[in-house]
């Protein structure tokens, strides 16, 4: 007979062999009504007889046993609502007879499992694919390929993403591999297709005599930062040929391809960058819970305080909202660790007087918000610490103030940067004109299902949310007086787009130096809590 205690410890470890993917609905989310058009509109982009085929995400392994919680794929998550792997969405551009049905989308999905449903959470499976989520014909995963009655070299285009990655070898993702080897095997796809490979086919096709010229000088820059691409013969026959004439020659040996890896990424970004009510609805809540968050935090610092324990009390007030998730890993920088732009090891153990950039974005339903305050953790900005604050906030409301329907990125971002460029230069930290890398990114980028969203980099549209946060960090050690070493600020906000202009989301976390400082004065909930000693 076997002991009790190691059939407990046998069955503990086949618990943790299972991956986290367990359903996650919320019935105040999107709609299965609101994914179904999103899939209509996806239609009208696609070109006449196409087909899309969206695979959702793999597991990723943590380690050991332990997988990562399941994150859906967002293209996937966008058009169905689903977040169970080892699934597959394929959108048809006119309605098709697929086993006897006229339909224009299928899904697949992994079946009901009671074994597996024990350790992980109940699944759709088919029957709540077409009850819950709305799909008028969904199949087994196992149906995929050969046994779906869809002959792919049908259509005279295949929309897909890059399948160049390898996929972790795992038993929770041999569905997943096994229905990928089906699709490759079913479309002929080239060994080493990938995104880069596949622009630079499109720019080749889509040249003519007038045009070859600059596209050669375009692939010359691919070339330097992707030097592989030189392996491919046609590419090199067209880089290298004599005169326009013979890469015209060249151009006409590639054989037209049905599988495009490339178009389909930006009809999501054209989707994807225009907001809906319903998407803005839930944007506004989780930039409502990060500014709480900000508030809770300037009230609640200190000096000697962790960066973890920062970390800590922002997160806990997006639990206490309810927010399943991060949108990111959050970024708590004290002093020079805030010089860092994506610093998240939030291990600096004593924040002594020194400002605190904490950059942190709770998610609502899918969708997340990124919201950045930076503070002196001893309630007062020093006079350094005021005038680099001062110009940071200076050029967000000037980016802030020209935000409207048809003005651009680059517009808002030149805005912000001639302020900070020229007040560097009147403190005495640059000389006029003087390149420097203290203001080293972008100012904005839209923000949905991910923190640096889908869209594209036109004009801006009523219902674009993105954000304005110009920086400025100078790094102990920079080439300047020493006085400002250390400083790192970053001011970001999260903007809507009305046909009346800019709506700042996130405007309930102040942002002004006397603002932040009067909050900061103010008592916080947690100073009651004080937990026990832990050797």
């Amino acid at each position: 007979m076997i002991p009790m205690k190691k059939i407990l410890w046998t069955l503990f470890l086949i618990a943790y062999s299972f991956t986290a993917f367990s359903q996650s609905y919320f019935d105040d989310g999107l709609s299965s009504e609101w994914h179904s058009q999103r899939r209509e509109e996806l239609r009208k982009l696609m070109p006449a007889s196409s087909v899309a085929v969206f695979f959702n995400n793999p597991v990723k392994n943590r380690t050991n046993d332990v997988d990562f919680i399941y994150h859906p794929n967002t293209d996937f998550f966008y058009l169905t609502g689903f977040r169970e792997p080892n699934a597959v969405l394929v959108v048809f551009s006119e309605k098709r007879e697929v086993n006897g049905k006229l339909v224009d989308e299928l899904i697949f999905v992994q079946n009901r499992d009671p074994r597996a449903e024990m350790w992980n959470g109940k699944r759709m499976g088919i029957e709540g694919m077409k009850n819950e989520l709305g799909f008028e014909e969904a199949l087994l995963n196992t149906d995929f390929g050969t046994k779906s009655g869809i002959n792919l070299q049908d259509f005279d285009k295949i929309l897909t993403f890059s399948l160049s990655e390898e996929i972790e070898e795992s038993s929770a993702n041999q569905p997943l591999n096994q229905m990928i080897d089906e699709f490759k095997t079913a479309t002929a796809y080239p060994d080493k297709l990938n995104e880069i490979s596949a622009q630079v086919y499109k720019m080749i096709k889509t040249s003519d005599l007038e045009t070859s010229d600059r596209v050669i000088q375009m692939l010359k820059r691919y070339e330097r930062q992707y030097p592989e691409m030189m392996q491919d013969p046609l590419i090199n026959s067209f880089m290298n040929a004599e005169s326009p004439e013979k890469r015209m020659l060249v151009k006409d040996e590639m054989p037209d391809q049905k599988l495009d890896i490339t178009s389909l990424a930006s009809m999501m970004s054209v989707l994807r960058e225009v907001k809906t009510p319903e998407e803005i609805a839930l944007l506004k809540k989780a930039v409502m819970i990060s500014a709480v968050g900000q508030i809770e935090v300037m009230k609640a610092a200190k000096v000697g305080m962790t960066e973890r324990e920062i970390q800590g009390v922002h997160e806990f007030i997006y639990k206490r909202y309810g927010a399943e998730e991060l949108g990111y890993p959050s970024i708590v920088g004290g002093g020079n660790n805030g010089c860092i732009l994506h610093y998240i090891e939030n291990d600096k153990r004593d924040l002594n007087d020194r400002l605190l950039l904490m950059d942190l974005g709770a998610e609502w339903r899918g969708y997340t918000a990124d919201v950045t305050r930076t503070i002196p953790i001893n309630g007062k900005f020093n006079a350094e610490e005021k005038a680099i604050y001062e110009l940071v906030y200076l050029a967000q409301e000037a980016g802030i103030a020209i935000s409207k329907p048809g003005v651009t990125f680059q517009e808002i971002d030149a805005a912000g940067r001639q302020i900070i460029n020229d007040g560097l230069a009147n403190l005495g930290i640059i000389k006029k004109g003087e390149s420097h890398m203290y203001f080293p990114h972008g100012t904005s980028h839209h923000i949905g299902l991910d923190v640096h969203d889908r869209g594209t980099r036109d004009p801006l549209k009523e219902g674009n949310v993105f954000t304005i946060e110009p920086g400025i960090y100078i790094p102990e050690g920079s080439d300047c007086d020493p006085k400002w070493w250390g400083i790192g600020v970053r001011i970001e906000d999260d903007i809507l787009i009305t046909k009346d202009g800019a709506v700042n989301l996130s405007e309930a976390a102040p942002r002004t130096i006397a603002a932040i400082e009067e909050m900061m004065r103010l008592p916080s909930v947690l100073e009651e809590w004080v937990l026990p000693e832990i050797d």
